[in-house]
């Protein structure tokens, strides 16, 4: 259940690629009681929307104006979210390796960021939120209540990234996951719209040598610590 006062609304967890935002953030929300939204699959659905268009990355005037016209729909309760494209449910189909690589090429464009940060804001108007994401505590929430950036080293992400894969018909060798992480990582730290940074005042965390469950503990702890403060604060403590 939620134990935090009812002016926290909004926890920020941004990261770099595999440094486990997705599922801390999600497992977080739980623990919380808040709603969880992944930011980056809203970014997915405008990609999948393209390859079901047959738009090309490099067909910038299609890839804008496609905009228009997609119809993204997400709903979240608790930490539970599903995304729409029209009336299907894609939250499955959006995790495709195919996706996911037009997703990386896609995000950087300034039209894509700013329609996504428009739907973002709109969807935690009246709930509580755990939003996760490589913007949010700059870019589209930058009074967010409390702020978190995740990172891991390159090797730890890419074990990571393999095992996720290992399923996977297709799968790729550890090293080439490796060098598609550096190069996500450059990518999302020198695009000129909403590069990836860590905020200021977010509260970095290095999840190298960290489970999931024990990443989940520790911001849990960091939240109710930062949250006793501002309570004796407000108390005049």
């Amino acid at each position: 259940m939620k134990n935090i006062d009812d002016k926290w609304r909004l926890i920020a967890i941004d990261g770099v690629a595999a440094s486990g935002k997705s599922t801390t953030a999600k497992k977080l929300a739980g623990e919380l009681g808040y709603h969880y939204l992944d930011t980056g699959a809203m970014y997915r659905a405008v990609a999948l929307n393209l390859i079901n268009n047959r738009i090309g990355k490099d067909d910038n005037y299609a890839v804008i104006s496609s905009l228009e016209t997609v119809d993204i729909k997400v709903e979240c309760k608790n930490d539970q979210m599903k995304i729409y494209l029209g009336d299907e449910e894609v939250s499955e189909k959006i995790r495709a390796n195919e996706v996911s690589k037009l997703t990386s090429q896609i995000s950087a464009i300034p039209e894509v960021r700013r329609m996504m940060v428009e739907l973002q804001r709109a969807l935690v108007k009246s709930n509580d939120f755990i939003v996760e994401g490589r913007d949010i505590g700059t870019v589209v929430f930058p009074d967010a209540d409390m702020k978190f950036f995740l990172t891991a080293s390159v090797e730890e992400r890419a074990k990571r990234r393999f095992a996720e894969l290992k399923e996977d018909e297709n799968v790729k060798t550890l090293e080439e996951i490796e060098k598609e992480i550096e190069e996500r990582d450059l990518r999302d730290s020198t695009r000129t719209t909403s590069p990836l940074l860590r905020a200021e005042d977010a509260i970095r965390v290095d999840t190298t040598d960290m489970t999931v469950n024990e990443q989940v503990k520790h911001l849990t702890r960091l939240i109710h610590t930062e949250m006793r403060k501002e309570s004796q604060v407000y108390a005049g403590e």
